[in-house]
Parts: C-alpha cells; structure tokens; sequence
C-alpha cells in the first residue's frame, strides 16, 4: 500500500553564495518514515534558491558558485531589481535556472544516488535567510 509522508527542514543561511549538503537529513527522513522503495522530492520554499546535486567538496563548490556568478553577475542590473528595488534580480535568475526541487528514487529504504552525488541546497539571496525544505516521500 501505497503511503505518503511528508515533513520539513529549517536551515538557517548567510544568503548569497551559500551552498549546504542537505543529504543525511533528507536521508534521516527517509529512514523515519520506514517506506523501502519509492520516490524522494524536496523542495525549497522560496524564489530565490535552488536544489540541486554534485559532488559536494571544495574544488566543485568554487566551481559552481563561479558558473553562477557567470550565468547570473550579481553586478548587473536586472528589470526585477527595478521593480522591487532589493537588488536581488541575480538571485532569482540563479534559483529559476537550477530549480526549486529534486525527485530522488530510492529502493531498500536508501536513496539511489551516485557514490559522490549529494543533494544541496544553495542560497542566492543577497542577505541571509530562514529556508524551509519541504521533504515528501512516497512509497511502500
């Protein structure tokens, strides 16, 4: 039979330029709810970050943060910045771009991710932030 389960994370963030490996309490979850094969998603409230997965050391965070800073400059001017008027137009290209969510299969109560693959989150506000992240797995 078929059940859902669905609970939250609260991080604090320093904003802009944040990324946070959030794959052992997703995992932690998971193991909660007691359900062997199904499908993870997590979600982020909020417009301005993102989750996604790579591997989570050093060398690739720079790597990525740079990518944004070239997809995205936070020095440019942005039609957003000139409706709102908070200068955080970057942030919601950067977020749009990467995604508010990922599905995540998993069989034998374990997420079926690669060796090195980890979900993070990332935080491209220009100021800190109080992110929740939705976690809703289904399955049996």
């Amino acid at each position: 039979m078929v059940k859902i389960v669905s609970d939250r994370l609260k991080l604090s963030t320093k904003g802009n330029r944040t990324l946070i490996n959030i794959t052992e309490p997703v995992m932690e979850k998971l193991q909660q709810s007691k359900l062997m094969i199904g499908n993870v998603t997590v979600f982020v409230v909020g417009s301005t970050a993102a989750i996604t997965t790579f591997e989570y050391e050093p060398g690739l965070s720079k790597d990525m943060l740079e990518f944004y800073d070239r997809l995205a400059p936070e020095k440019k001017s942005y039609h957003h910045d000139a409706t709102w008027g908070d200068a955080n137009g970057f942030s919601h290209v950067r977020a749009a771009f990467t995604g508010p969510s990922l599905t995540i299969p998993f069989e034998e109560g374990r997420l079926l991710l690669g060796t090195w693959q980890q979900v993070v989150l990332a935080d491209f506000d220009n100021r800190p932030r109080e992110r929740i992240i939705i976690i809703h797995i289904i399955g049996e």
